[in-house]
């Protein structure tokens, strides 16, 4: 029997066949609204992601467990949940995960903790599948961003004060109100006005 010549493939020799396709990256939205939930979900399909949707801290956690997701976003005010918790959560379990929060309540106290307990990421509202996608890549701090002279003004230390105090009762209105000395009503009110 004649020997293989120098082009010839061995008899036994695997049929390799096309390369498959990578896998889409995974995505967790974690989010109470349902239609900026549905709406970040289709954006982010559109770009390619597998993208499960979770409306309480409970379901994020169900989801969490039955897989290991590349990407999460978190909104910081889950109804009566806590964001913190998920991020906190989720980072313990899958620490790889790079975790983006959403908040239309923004401060630094929030801000902090949530980096602090695994985000890799904080946008305030409104914050679109572009500005979402930019901080999934954004491993980085950026020096370059310009240090602002101007000072805070009362305002500014009023909202400050009012999250840190809302951090510190998990996002618990009443007990905020309380601490606060606000009644529950005014304290709800100034939060809807900031989150328009």
């Amino acid at each position: 029997m004649p020997a293989d010549g120098p082009g010839d493939e061995p008899a036994d020799a695997p049929d390799e066949g096309p390369t498959p396709a990578p896998l889409p990256a995974t995505l967790l939205i974690v989010e109470d609204d349902p239609a900026f939930s549905r709406t970040l979900a289709r954006s982010f399909e559109r770009r390619g992601y597998s993208v499960s949707c979770a409306a309480s801290a409970h379901e994020a956690d169900v989801l969490s467990q039955s897989g290991q997701f590349d990407y999460a976003v978190v909104d910081l005010k889950l109804g009566t949940d806590s964001g913190l918790a998920v991020v906190q959560a989720l980072h313990e379990r899958s620490p790889e995960t790079h975790i983006v929060v959403l908040t239309g309540f923004a401060s630094i106290a929030t801000a902090v903790e949530a980096i602090k307990l695994g985000a890799s990421h904080y946008l305030a509202k409104p914050s679109n599948s572009d500005d979402i996608e930019a901080a999934f890549s954004s491993k980085q701090g950026d020096a370059s961003i310009p240090v602002e002279g101007r000072k805070t003004s009362i305002k500014t230390l009023e909202w400050e004060y009012i999250h840190q105090t809302l951090v510190e009762c998990e996002f618990n209105i009443s007990e905020a109100a309380r601490r606060l000395g606000l009644h529950r009503r005014t304290l709800a009110r100034k939060l809807e006005k900031r989150r328009l």
